[in-house]
C-alpha cells in the first residue's frame, strides 16, 4: 500500500464528510419536499468516490449513474453547485435542469450521470476512445452498481473496451441491491470481477468501505492504464447505509443487516487509522466541524438562489452553432 501522509490522508477524511454532510442535507430536504424527484444517496459508500477519485487528473473523465453526489465532489466539483443543482436552482452545475441524478460539469470532467442502469458504461468508453485517439493521456472512469452487469451493454463495452484497449476504468460500487433485489437473487454469478476473464480485462475485487484499500487498488489500475493503455475492472464491496432512494421503507433489509453495516462506516474506520498514526482526536472533530459548517452554509446560499427563468427552458436543448466540415 502507498505510504501516505497524515496530510493526505486527513485530505481524505474532510472528503468523507463532506460527501456524508451533504447528503445528509438532501436527505432531510426530500423528506421536506424541497427536493424535486427521487434522489439516491451513497451513505456508506463515501470511501469508493474519495479512493478512486483522488488518483484521477483535473482532465480525466468520470461518468457516474444515479448515486451521483459523491462521484461528483469527490472529483472536485463544487458542493455548492452540486446542491444548487439537486435542488433545481439556477447556479447548479447544469442550471437546475438535470437534478439529483443527471449531474454534469464538463469544465471538470464530469461528462454526466443517468439514471438509465448501465446507460453511462457506452458513453464511457467513447470517451476513453476520443482520449486514445487524441493521445492526450486522459483516461475515463465509469461508476456503476451490480445491478448493471445484467445489462447487455456492460458485456458490450467490456468487450470493445479490451478490443480496442482504450483506457477506461470500470468501477462497481458492489452493495449487494440492485434496487430491492439481493445479488443472491438476481444473478448467478457472485463476484462481478468475474466477469472481466473472458474479455482479458483485469480485475480486482476489495473492500470498498476502506478508503486505503480502494485507493492503493485505483492507484495501481490507473497506472496501468497511463502507462500501458487497455481497460481495468475494479469491483468495491460496499454497503448503503440509506435506502435505494429517499423514503425507501428498505423492508428487504433486517434490523441486523443494517446494524452490522453501520459497524463498516468508511469514516469510522479511517478516523480509528488516523488516531493510530497519531493524529490528534481534537484535529479530527474540528475537521468535521468546519466541513459541517461549510455545508450549512452552501445548502442555506443554494437555498435562496434564483430557480431557471422558465423563458429560458429552450436554452441549452441545442448547439447555438453548427460544427465546421474541418471539425465534422
Amino acid at each position: 500500500m502507498a505510504d501516505l501522509t497524515l496530510n493526505t490522508l486527513s485530505r481524505f477524511y474532510e472528503q468523507l464528510w463532506r460527501i456524508r454532510l451533504l447528503e445528509g442535507h438532501v436527505q432531510r430536504l426530500a423528506a421536506a419536499g424541497e427536493v424535486p424527484g427521487f434522489p439516491h444517496l451513497s451513505t456508506g459508500q463515501e470511501a469508493v468516490a474519495v479512493g478512486v477519485c483522488a488518483n484521477l487528473s483535473a482532465g480525466d473523465y468520470l461518468f457516474s449513474g444515479h448515486r451521483a453526489h459523491g462521484h461528483v465532489i469527490a472529483k472536485g466539483s463544487d458542493p455548492y453547485a452540486v446542491f444548487a443543482e439537486i435542488i433545481g436552482r439556477d447556479d447548479g452545475v447544469c442550471r437546475g435542469r438535470g437534478g439529483s441524478m443527471h449531474l454534469v460539469d464538463a469544465s471538470n470532467g464530469v461528462l454526466g450521470a443517468t439514471g438509465v442502469v448501465a446507460g453511462n458504461l457506452s458513453l464511457a468508453a467513447g470517451a476513453a476512445w476520443a482520449a486514445q485517439v487524441r493521445g492526450d493521456g486522459r483516461i475515463a472512469v465509469v461508476f456503476f452498481g451490480d445491478g448493471a452487469t445484467g445489462a447487455g451493454v456492460f458485456h458490450e463495452t467490456l468487450n470493445m473496451a479490451s478490443l480496442w484497449n482504450l483506457p477506461l476504468l470500470f468501477v462497481c460500487e458492489n452493495n449487494g441491491y440492485a434496487e430491492f433485489t439481493s445479488r443472491e437473487e438476481h444473478s448467478k454469478v457472485g463476484k462481478v470481477s468475474t466477469f472481466a476473464a473472458p474479455y482479458g480485462i483485469s480485475a480486482l475485487t476489495l473492500d470498498g468501505n476502506d478508503v486505503l484499500t480502494v485507493h492503493d487498488a485505483a492507484r495501481k489500475a490507473i497506472g496501468h492504464i497511463r502507462e500501458n493503455g487497455g481497460p481495468w475492472l475494479l469491483e468495491c464491496m460496499t454497503f448503503r447505509m440509506a435506502g435505494h432512494y429517499v423514503g425507501d421503507a428498505q423492508r428487504y433489509r433486517s434490523k441486523e443487516e443494517m446494524a452490522a453495516m453501520k459497524e463498516k462506516d468508511p469514516i469510522d474506520r479511517l478516523r480509528r487509522h488516523l488516531v493510530s498514526k497519531g493524529a490528534p482526536e481534537g484535529e479530527l472533530d474540528g475537521i468535521a466541524a468546519r466541513v459541517k459548517e461549510e455545508m450549512a452554509a452552501a445548502v442555506d446560499r443554494a437555498r435562496k438562489a434564483a430557480r431557471p427563468d422558465p423563458a429560458t427552458v429552450m436554452d441549452y436543448v441545442y448547439s447555438a452553432t453548427l460544427p465546421s466540415p474541418e471539425q465534422a
